[in-house]
């Protein structure tokens, strides 16, 4: 007995040690020795959950997306419910393609949803897909039953909780919303089996920014529910009065934007019905919050001749930071750029050229441990959504900031360590020259990470663009409505396809971002163009779009050969992720 306990313990030993080598393969960027490396430790050991990991996360590096998922589906049925593995699966969903209604999907889809702290906005399509077949949206026969959806686990989930990119599925969303809002209209009460999915269409409204198209009955009807909940709000009916009303209402619009807003400061969100608070929270708290936010800057100037309805909503929409372990921003430097760091600081500066509404200058901020963050962005709602996040979630070394404040730090002399490019600036940022502005910035031994492929460049976008410009079109909620609706009556049409695949099409913070303040690449050429100098700037790593290591001598070549006004093969249209250092 003694000698086969001695023998056990040796292969409990021997997998462990096999799997550390496999995690630091991992961690080294090479995958497919990782994946030797655990296999090897399985060999030792049939029960170790983190070599069976291991594998999982190996084949998911290797873009084997569909082999790693049931993985992780294994792990999670064998009750290893790891962060990890959950953040595994959830990242390959966003890369399956669902072509039949499977129930055991439809499981995987509830059980990520309802796990916390997953950035569930990610797996929009893959939900959507799911919900697409499972209603039998092709067929326009389909029946579909408003009591069965207000019962739906999987659909109330996805309302809360993501934005799903497909017409069919925005179709139904639309339609569940109508039948609610007629059944009140003949009935004059919102059944309590009703409002699950109501609170879940409020949500999912808001989401959207209000892109969601309704009937003129449909309009009038809620016109008449806002003007009722004023009269009943300046008669001072009890909160409990009101409940009912508030749901439909916030199905349609803001709550902050009605002309009863004024009377529900009067409550604090916590006095609210538990059900209801989260979408009090989306479509008055939060939006009051951030409008506060905005009072700060300058630029909160060119709001005041807006609609309340006009003023821009931030995008793109996002409610929980992707899973990452904790590391430093030194230790990345060294360890995947392969540079020195002892002669840097304690803490590094990040500047995040670009960073929308926030969600990757966040992780930046939350998860390095050695960094404070400046996330910097054109859109005043997307800065004040940024800093409301910030403070929700006690994450105090980022600061959110207009171009203006960026471009003044930066003129007094204070420089940063790292630079993000995101989002480029739009041609309305005419004092703006980012490459002027990262020379300046950017301290000697400074990372410059950039991606060279300018997104939104899609057929519809461009026929877009040109429509705007003949016609003089101006960012209102209605006119980006009727520009959606035109799109849908035609998606099948090739100018719109590849639009409608589109996430921020289904948003109109999204479209007001492609359509009105598209992206200048001639920031991005001006940008590579100063890189490309190699007396000042050396390439250290480049990778591909699936994340593979590329080799940099050709690269660095090729970015030098555009820069000189050799068309060869842009870099520009390529999505290559490229890291530069500052060399003096």
């Amino acid at each position: 007995m003694q000698a086969k306990h001695h023998i056990q313990e040796s292969h409990s030993q021997q997998a462990q040690q096999y799997a550390n080598l496999g995690y630091w393969a991992l961690k080294t960027e090479r995958p497919a020795l990782a994946e030797q490396h655990f296999l090897q430790a399985l060999d030792y050991d049939r029960q170790s959950a983190a070599a069976f990991c291991g594998v999982a996360h190996a084949k998911r590096l290797q873009g084997q997306y569909d082999v790693a998922y049931l993985h992780y589906r294994k792990l999670l049925e064998t009750g290893t419910e790891w962060d990890s593995v959950y953040s595994g699966m959830l990242s390959c969903a966003q890369h399956l393609a669902v072509n039949k209604a499977d129930n055991n999907l439809a499981l995987d889809a509830i059980a990520l949803l309802k796990h916390e702290g997953l950035p569930h906005q990610e797996i929009g399509r893959f939900v959507g897909a799911i919900i697409r077949l499972q209603y039998d949206l092709d067929n326009p026969d389909a029946e579909i039953h408003l009591d069965a959806a207000g019962t739906d686990e999987l659909l109330i989930l996805a309302l809360q909780k993501t934005l799903m990119p497909d017409p069919a599925v925005e179709e139904l969303i639309v339609m569940l919303r109508r039948a609610i809002v007629a059944e009140v209209a003949q009935t004059a009460e919102l059944r309590d089996e009703l409002q699950q999915l109501a609170l879940a269409i409020a949500r999912y409204a808001d989401r959207t920014g209000y892109a969601l198209p309704a009937a003129e009955d449909e309009a009038r009807l809620v016109a008449a529910i806002n003007d009722s909940l004023k009269a009943q709000l300046i008669m001072g009916e009890p909160q409990t009065a009101l409940t009912g009303s508030l749901m439909l209402s916030a199905m349609y619009g803001a709550l902050f934007h009605q002309d009863f807003a004024v009377h529900l400061g009067q409550w604090n969100l916590v006095d609210w019905p538990l059900a209801l608070q989260p979408v009090m929270a989306t479509s008055y708290y939060h939006r009051a919050e951030e409008e506060s936010i905005k009072q700060c800057f300058d630029e909160k100037a060119e709001e005041l001749a807006l609609d309340k309805t006009d003023v821009p909503q931030a995008w793109p929409s996002w409610s929980t930071l992707a899973y990452h372990e904790k590391n430093s921003l030194k230790a990345i430097m060294a360890n995947e750029l392969g540079l020195q760091t002892d002669k840097l600081p304690d803490t590094l500066r990040i500047m995040v050229c670009g960073a929308r509404s926030g969600q990757r200058a966040m992780e930046l901020a939350h998860y390095l441990s050695d960094v404070e963050v400046i996330a910097v962005d054109e859109s005043l709602a997307n800065i004040a959504k940024g800093t409301r996040m910030a403070a929700e979630t006690n994450v105090r070394n980022i600061v959110f900031w207009p171009w203006s404040i960026a471009q003044q730090f930066v003129a007094d002399g204070q420089q940063v360590h790292w630079i993000e490019i995101g989002r480029l600036p739009s041609p309305a940022m005419t004092d703006l020259s980012l490459a002027q502005l990262i020379h300046t910035a950017a301290s000697s031994g400074a990372v410059v990470h950039l991606h060279t492929a300018v997104t939104e460049q899609t057929t519809g976008d461009r026929q877009m663009r040109t429509l705007i410009a003949q016609h003089n079109l101006k960012p209102t909620r209605t006119t980006l409505r009727q520009l959606r609706r035109m799109v849908l009556n035609h998606q099948q049409d090739a100018t719109w396809q590849a639009l409608v695949q589109e996430e921020d099409f289904y948003s109109l913070g999204g479209c007001r971002d492609r359509w009105f303040n598209p992206q200048n690449k001639a920031q991005l050429k001006d940008l590579l163009a100063m890189l490309s100098n190699e007396v000042e700037w050396k390439l250290v790593k480049a990778r591909d779009e699936d994340g593979h290591s590329l080799a940099t001598q050709p690269v660095q070549k090729q970015i030098q050969a555009e820069a000189l006004g050799s068309e060869v093969q842009s870099l520009l249209g390529q999505g290559l992720s490229v890291y530069f250092q500052r060399r003096r």
